[in-house]
């Protein structure tokens, strides 16, 4: 890769300034105190009453359900599992009232949602908006597939002069960062780009002090360009977008000044496995749902999911700039689940925050299988609960607290789940034969299946069924994804709980992306990962059933998808199951049966895939887990001795100082110089022995100047001008630092 390669724009800085956090106690105080008030007063529009009203059935409505849970509940029943079923009966009440509602704006629209009144209306040549990617050590074939397809598509719509496309990279290993620069430059040639001084549309840059994660690259981007752009548009590694939806987010942001952010519904793009379709099935069937839903409550104080979104740039900068979190633990420090952070300061400094569902030209990847997709919500775990400590932020609205409590509930419900298996089971409980009992059971079924069937009827209703393989197809997929559900479900609530646990104790998390392609789940990754966790519940489980407080038929939801749970992981992560399932005519959407252009175009990622480094292999597990005992033994032996062999380039153990590494170089040089020249006596330097292991000397010599000058001794043809141009490299390395 060329050191001097111009990959971005020149720099144009402008300030982003994060304003420290009150904290939850200086918070309550001051809402406290009368007449204070914090941030932008909410201006007084339609939608903002309507929101008001359907907030407050909502809440009436989730009442009524948690009344009717109380009164159902046995007599007898201890009042620690009798408050905790109310609590998990009205959080699943809100899950069904939501869907309610969006099967309700699905059928009726919604008058007050944000739509685009002049769909072909010229944009102001001014509307420069940059479309940013983040990325850090993702797959190259991934990420510059989609962004080909999203920038062919943005071209066919004579609107690319408004745009420019950045990709913003974090990624750490030398090779692929090498093999990122290679695929933005083969990304330009494709797109016919010009030089990077000369009106190129396309942009590289690389991030050396990686700080703050994904808010904190987007925050240098905004630094470093920001002021040059009215709007960016934030894509995830595995994001696609078509060229008319990006226009027409920009047509809404100039339709409506006070739209800080407008995030569009991503559609799920589904890999080859089984679990990747299950997936992408339910979100195109009763996700909509859900997200209609939550529109028809939020209008104007919505989400924002952090990618697949329009910003207002300055607006942005001014008011979104992230500070940490103070104190000590997992839930302090960098802020990890930035976008409903950001979206609730954008609120609180009276821009409204959209959620589009009708922008239907945007698309993402889901996770592989079940244990990629619980990678990723062990981030998202624990940066909603670090969020419910700002939930006492002065100026937040009523709608962003809510988020922050509710972001914090959907995993921290996993654990009052178990607790109240737990307190079922250990307390002496009445027999769920009693007829309340039953009834209350047969409600919670209800509430967990309708938006299921709402969704399969609203396809049905708007005669969608044919783009979903038929109605029979339609069914037999819903009855299958219902199913998986079913055995997926105890074992996200053993996943989240030990999520929440390990956010609460300070245990340090990890963060990496999830895999982009689909692989192979190994059956000791689904053991040790799955299968273990799930011990302690079976152990439960039996203990009621032979305490005879609860009978087997009681406990089958939850035994069942425990002892299946490691043969479920692998054969949902696998792609010939998957395969087979499709080649059935099975959980079909309309995507697979027509791909979008910009879709298939981005699954044609052959133009890239020859510059994906090859993967690392752990060959000694692999190793161990085939041969026995003493073979194995011998295998970790000679990777360890492979280990201290190799420590020596990792700079744990004492190198050479910068002059005596750049003379052992040209005696090397000199060694092998087909020249036949007289020796030259060098006096060597002393050796500097260091233990720092951050001590890289060789990284401290400008590579190009030792480059030239040895090139140049080797061009050297007479003594006098090859003892001259040693000298000058053992007195310029003695000065090195």
């Amino acid at each position: 890769m060329k050191t001097n390669l111009r990959t971005a724009p020149p720099v144009v800085r402008s300030p982003m300034r994060p304003h420290p956090w009150f904290g939850f106690l200086r918070g309550l105080l001051f809402a406290a105190m009368p007449g204070m008030r914090f941030g932008a007063a909410p201006r007084a529009t339609p939608w903002l009453a309507a929101a008001i009203a359907r907030r407050r059935l909502l809440l009436a409505l989730v009442a009524a359900f948690a009344v009717a849970a109380w009164a159902l509940t046995p007599e007898g029943t201890p009042w620690p599992q009798a408050l905790l079923q109310t609590l998990l009966f009205a959080w699943v009440a809100i899950g069904f009232v939501t869907a309610l509602m969006g099967g309700w704006v699905m059928l009726r629209g919604d008058p007050h949602a944000l739509t685009l009144k002049r769909p072909h209306a010229p944009i102001d040549r001014g509307a420069r908006t940059a479309v940013i990617m983040p990325i850090c050590n993702e797959d190259i074939a991934t990420v510059y597939g989609g962004l080909r397809a999203t920038c062919e598509s943005l071209a066919a719509t004579g609107a690319l002069s408004l745009f420019d496309i950045y990709v913003l990279s974090d990624t750490a290993n030398p090779k692929l960062r090498e093999a990122e620069v290679a695929a933005w430059q083969r990304l330009r040639t494709m797109l016919g780009d010009g030089e990077v001084d000369g009106g190129a549309r396309v942009f590289y840059r690389w991030r050396r002090r990686r700080t703050k994660r994904k808010a904190g690259n987007v925050a240098d981007f905004c630094r470093r360009w920001g002021s040059q752009y009215r709007y960016m548009v934030v894509l995830d590694a595995d994001s696609t977008m078509s060229g008319r939806t990006l226009v027409d987010m920009v047509r809404l942001m100039e339709e409506n000044p006070r739209a800080g952010i407008v995030q569009s519904l991503p559609t799920a793009r589904a890999q080859d496995t089984l679990h990747s379709q299950l997936q992408q099935f339910a979100t195109r069937v009763t996700g909509r749902l859900f997200s209609l839903g939550m529109a028809f409550w939020q209008l104007g104080e919505s989400h924002y999911w952090g990618h697949n979104a329009i910003i207002r740039v300055e607006a942005f900068m001014t008011h979104c700039a992230l500070a940490p979190i103070p104190g000590r633990g997992g839930l302090a420090g960098e802020i990890l689940s930035h976008d409903f952070v950001e979206a609730a300061l954008m609120r609180r400094a009276g821009y409204e925050v959209w959620l589009a569902p009708q922008l239907d030209g945007s698309w993402e990847q889901y996770p592989p299988n079940l244990l990629a997709e619980l990678q990723r919500d062990r981030r998202w775990c624990q940066g909603n609960l670090q969020n419910a400590r700002l939930v006492a932020e002065p100026g937040w609205r009523p709608a962003h607290r809510a988020m922050f409590v509710t972001g914090a509930l959907s995993y921290a419900i996993a654990p009052l789940w178990i607790s109240f298996v737990v307190l079922g089971t250990l307390l002496d409980a009445p027999r769920l034969s009693d007829d309340s009992a039953v009834v209350l059971w047969v409600m919670t079924a209800v509430l967990l299946l309708m938006p299921r069937v709402l969704g399969v009827v609203a396809v049905l209703a708007a005669g969608e069924a044919r783009r979903f393989g038929g109605s029979a197809a339609l069914v037999a997929s819903s009855v299958l994804e219902l199913l998986a559900s079913a055995v997926q479900a105890p074992l996200r609530m053993l996943a989240h709980t030990t999520f929440v646990i390990g956010a609460l104790t300070g245990l340090k998390l990890e963060w990496k992306s999830p895999p982009r392609q689909a692989g192979t789940v190994a059956w000791r990754d689904a053991a040790v990962s799955i299968g273990l966790m799930s011990l302690p519940l079976l152990a439960l489980a039996v203990l009621g059933q032979r305490s005879g407080e609860i009978g087997a038929w009681h406990l089958a939801p939850l035994v069942l998808p425990l002892l299946l749970a490691v043969p479920f992981t692998v054969l949902t992560g696998s792609e010939a199951v998957g395969r087979a399932v499709r080649r059935a005519g099975l959980l079909v959407t309309p995507e697979d049966r027509e791909p979008p252009r910009p879709v298939a175009r981005a699954a044609e990622n052959r133009g890239f895939a020859d510059l994906v480094p090859p993967p690392v292999v752990n060959a000694a597990r692999g190793a161990a887990a085939a041969m026995g005992r003493p073979r194995a033994v011998m295998a970790a032996g000679m990777a360890a001795l492979a280990v201290f062999v190799t420590l020596p380039q990792t700079g744990i153990t004492p190198q050479l100082s910068p002059a005596m590494q750049a003379q052992r170089d040209l005696f090397a040089l000199m060694r092998s110089s087909p020249i036949s020249v007289p020796q030259v006596r060098l006096e060597p330097s002393p050796v500097a022995l260091r233990f720092d292991a951050s001590y890289r000397p060789a990284a401290r010599i400008d590579d190009d100047i030792r480059r030239r000058a040895l090139e140049a001794v080797q061009r050297a043809e007479g003594q006098e001008s090859y003892e001259r141009l040693v000298n000058s490299l053992a007195k310029a390395a003695a000065i090195a630092p």
